[in-house]
C-alpha cells in the first residue's frame, strides 16, 4: 500500500475563489466518496477556535470530520487514528507538538496509520513535523533547526514568502551544515509525497512556489520549483 504525505507551507483553511482548494485536493486523494478526516491541534494546545474552524470548513465537503485532543484523550487513541483516511495537523508550536506526541506514542500510531494508507497532512507545524528536521519558531521571534519525525527525508521550511526572516535563516543553516538540505514552501503550496518521493507541487495561487535548498561552495543554492498542479 502506498504512503502519502501532503505538507502545506501555510495558508491552510483559506477561502480562495469560492472554495478551499488545498483541502479539496487532499480529500480527492483518498478516492473515497466520504472519507474520515481527523484534525489534530496539539501545536496550539487544542485551541477551541481552531477546532471549530476545522469543523466549519470540512462540513462543506463530503466527509466524516472528527478531532483528537491529547488534553481530553479518548481511551483508545490508536483505534481512532487507524480509522482515519486523512490526518490533518494544525500549525503552532512544533516542539510542543512533538514532545506531547512522543509522550503519548502518537508518533508511532501515525507512522502505523501512514503505512496502512492514511494520508498525513498539515500546515506549518503540521508540515515540519513529518520531515527529519524543520526551521521552526518554537522559541518566540527566533527561527531554529528542530529535529522532527523523519517520515520524510531532509529538512523543511514553511511560510517562505510570508515571514521575512525565514529565507535568510534557512540559507544560513543549510549553508553552514547546521541543517540538512531540504525544501521550502510558500503559503498556499502543498508538497505531495508518495512513498517518500515528491510527486506533485500543488499551488492554490499562481505566484506561490516551492524551493529546493542545496549546499554549495558558496553556501547554499536555492532552486525554484514551479507547481505542476494549479488549483
Amino acid at each position: 500500500m502506498k504512503t502519502q504525505i501532503i505538507a502545506i507551507g501555510g495558508g491552510a483553511f483559506s477561502f480562495i475563489n469560492d472554495t478551499y482548494p488545498i483541502e479539496e485536493y487532499i480529500l480527492q486523494q483518498t478516492d473515497k466518496p466520504k472519507p474520515n478526516v481527523c484534525y489534530i491541534g496539539t501545536a496550539t494546545g487544542d485551541a477551541t477556535h481552531h477546532i471549530v474552524r476545522f469543523y466549519d470548513i470540512f462540513q462543506n465537503f463530503s466527509c466524516h470530520p472528527s478531532h483528537l485532543s491529547l488534553y481530553a484523550a479518548p481511551k483508545d487513541i490508536e483505534s481512532h487514528i487507524l480509522k482515519q483516511d486523512i490526518i490533518f495537523v494544525g500549525g503552532g508550536n512544533t516542539k510542543n507538538l512533538l514532545t506531547l506526541w512522543r509522550a503519548w506514542d502518537l508518533d508511532k500510531m501515525l507512522h502505523k496509520a501512514m503505512q496502512n494508507g492514511t494520508i498525513l497532512t498539515g500546515s506549518s507545524a503540521g508540515s515540519i513535523c513529518w520531515y527529519e528536521e524543520g526551521l521552526s519558531d518554537y522559541i518566540f521571534s527566533e527561527f531554529n533547526a528542530l529535529p522532527a519525525l523523519g517520515f520524510l527525508k531532509g529538512s523543511n521550511c514553511p511560510h517562505f514568502d510570508s515571514e521575512a526572516g525565514r529565507r535568510p535563516r534557512y540559507h544560513e543553516l543549510v549553508g553552514n551544515g547546521t541543517m540538512k538540505e531540504g525544501i521550502a514552501a510558500d503559503d498556499h503550496v502543498a508538497l505531495h509525497y508518495v512513498d517518500g518521493k515528491l510527486q506533485h507541487i500543488v499551488s492554490a495561487k499562481p505566484q506561490s512556489k516551492a524551493y529546493q535548498m542545496k549546499r554549495s561552495e558558496n553556501g547554499v543554492e536555492e532552486i525554484v520549483l514551479q507547481p505542476d498542479i494549479l488549483l
